[in-house]
């Protein structure tokens, strides 16, 4: 009998494939038909609950074990894997009243055979809430990760290509189960690094929001004929509005591939230095020079937001150099509620005169 594939064809992978290629099909797959992403699509639903459950059994080696020796619905009906060292069917629905019977082994007083019962009540195997799952894989990659990659949507990218840009580089992740050995006892998982690069934005670009194409290198490993080979990828990066430096924005799994995995990618956000204004914060800051003689004595000012409204700014005098004049709702969006923004703030930066005469400083004195 042709072995099953159902659950492997869901997934979209083969029957050999290993488990991090399983998980990252099912990442793939799952942020894909999220019922949260397609709320106009009600086919979408269903087919999470498929990629869910197809991923709920191949993930784990025993059901996998079992589903690719007797199929899902001997699972269903209450299977369980054989006893180590017993033989199968050879893709055979072992469906027998009295359950099935295994190949004698050695373990067995007199060359014997076992029986392999399951019930067919309620016993049998039963999917979990596909949510459930879901939640359960994401806390799986974040314990991993040490990161938020969740459904919070900000990875962006399942597959693709790595920079080597020179970024600086730190282990925070694994490959989330690991690997078993000939005894069935859990090795340790290889560790994929996660690649942090830099990304200059100005001023201007954080306020409105924008989408920033980065042309990346990955290398790539071809198990098939053991060549590795470079590819280039081009990364639509979005900056939403208000972004802060030191900001991340994540992509997931495009990078060099390595022995456990395939390399994450942050973007870490960097401010570029303005000309005319300083961030404080949501705030800006708008720093204007005047002379002694006018912080004295009072002065005008018309300066321009970021966003091109002129503002006229006065003071009848004396200035000190703490002044300050906030203009509110005219500074940067704030990153998480960007119909809000933060304060227009003007400065002054008192310019003194480089010397003064004899003359000079005695009328000073006699004013002051």
């Amino acid at each position: 009998m042709v072995k099953e594939t159902k659950l492997y064809d869901q997934l979209g992978i083969s029957s050999s494939a290993s488990q991090d290629e399983i998980k990252k099909a099912y990442r793939k797959a799952a942020l894909r038909f999220h019922p949260d992403k397609n709320k106009d699509n009600p086919s979408a639903a269903e087919k999470f609950k498929e990629v869910s459950q197809a991923y709920e059994i191949l993930s784990d080696p025993e059901k996998r074990k079992t589903y690719d020796q007797f199929g899902l619905e001997f699972l269903l009906r209450g299977g369980a894997p054989p006893p180590e060292g017993a033989g199968g069917p050879g893709g055979g629905m072992p469906f027998e009243a009295g359950g099935f019977p295994f190949p004698g082994s050695s373990s067995m007083p007199g060359g014997g055979t076992r029986s392999f019962h399951f019930s067919t009540g309620n016993s049998g195997f039963h999917f979990s809430n596909p949510e459930n799952i879901f939640s359960e894989f994401l806390r799986s990659q974040e314990a991993g990760m040490g990161a938020d990659d969740g459904f919070g949507f900000e990875t962006f990218g399942m597959g693709g290509g790595m920079p080597n840009m020179g970024g600086s580089s730190r282990t925070s992740r694994g490959t989330k189960h690991g690997r078993f050995d000939s005894g069935g006892r859990r090795m340790p998982a290889p560790e994929v690094t996660v690649v942090e690069k830099p990304l200059p934005v100005s001023l201007e670009e954080l306020f409105s929001g924008t989408t920033k194409k980065m042309k990346i290198k990955r290398k790539t490993y071809d198990q098939a004929t053991g060549k590795q080979s470079t590819q280039d990828r081009i990364l639509e990066v979005p900056i939403k509005k208000g972004l802060k430096a030191g900001s991340k924005i994540k992509f997931s799994d495009v990078g060099d591939q390595v022995e456990g995995g395939t390399q994450d990618l942050h973007f870490i956000i960097q401010e570029k230095p303005h000309p005319l204004f300083t961030r404080v914060g949501d705030d800006i800051k708008h720093t204007i020079d005047i002379d002694l003689k006018e912080a004295l004595t009072g002065w005008k000012r018309t300066v321009q937001t970021i966003d091109g409204k002129q503002l006229a700014v006065s003071s009848p005098g004396p200035t000190g150099p703490t002044y300050e004049d906030r203009f509110p709702g005219l500074g940067m969006p704030k990153s998480k509620k960007p119909t809000e923004r933060g304060d227009f703030i003007v400065g002054v930066r008192i310019k003194f005169p480089p010397s003064l005469t004899q003359a000079q400083k005695d009328i000073l004195k006699d004013v002051l």
